[in-house]
């Protein structure tokens, strides 16, 4: 029974061992197969560290390349609209220049006699205040209207026109008279109102 017992302990003792060389085996396995995956965690981390540097890198590039470009973009328009302005200002001065010309060139074309009508000119009147100025202020406005004077050919026509006292209202009025100064003037003068 003793043989029996020390046989059982010998048994014991010897599984013992093998479940703790089994343990041991098992644990270096684990240790082995997490630093495996350490390593390979690590390595993996690292890689993706790397492309998202190269990205970084790329992107950066491309965002200089791109702004590069919009600024040679940039001078290209500004240029254009440069030149654009220029040619657009020696247009105008042309045009002004053109203007200026026909403003100061007389009108001269041949007209066809068959196609023209010439309106008869009335001749004008002579004011020396002794008429009344009420009938010749009426007879003047009926024959500027009907020689088709402006304002300007008016007034001198209307200063032609006056005689002995009724030419002495000038004198009063300044030299850049215009034609409702001296139809004031003569109005003043010579209408109604001074017979009273």
């Amino acid at each position: 029974m003793r043989k029996g017992q020390e046989e059982m302990r010998k048994g014991q003792e010897e599984m013992r061992k093998e479940q703790e060389e089994m343990k041991n085996q098992i644990q270096s396995h684990v240790e082995s197969k997490v630093g495996e995956i350490k390593d390979h965690f690590n390595s993996s981390i690292e890689k993706i560290e790397e492309d998202v540097q190269s990205v970084k890198r790329e992107i950066g590039e491309v965002k200089g390349e791109v702004e590069r470009k919009i600024e040679g973009v940039e001078d290209k328009v500004q240029g254009k609209i440069e030149e654009v302005k220029e040619k657009v200002h020696v247009k105008i001065g042309d045009l002004e220049k053109k203007l200026s010309e026909f403003e100061d060139r007389p009108i001269n074309f041949l007209a066809n006699p068959d196609l023209t009508y010439s309106r008869p000119t009335v001749k004008s009147l002579t004011f020396d205040g002794q008429t009344f100025w009420t009938v010749f202020k009426t007879q003047f406005d009926v024959v500027s209207s009907e020689n088709g004077w402006n304002n300007r050919v008016k007034a001198s026509q209307l200063e032609a026109s006056l005689r002995g006292s009724a030419a002495e209202v000038l004198q009063g009025i300044p030299s850049d008279k215009d034609l409702m100064t001296i139809k004031n003037a003569l109005e003043a003068r010579f209408g109604d109102s001074h017979l009273i």
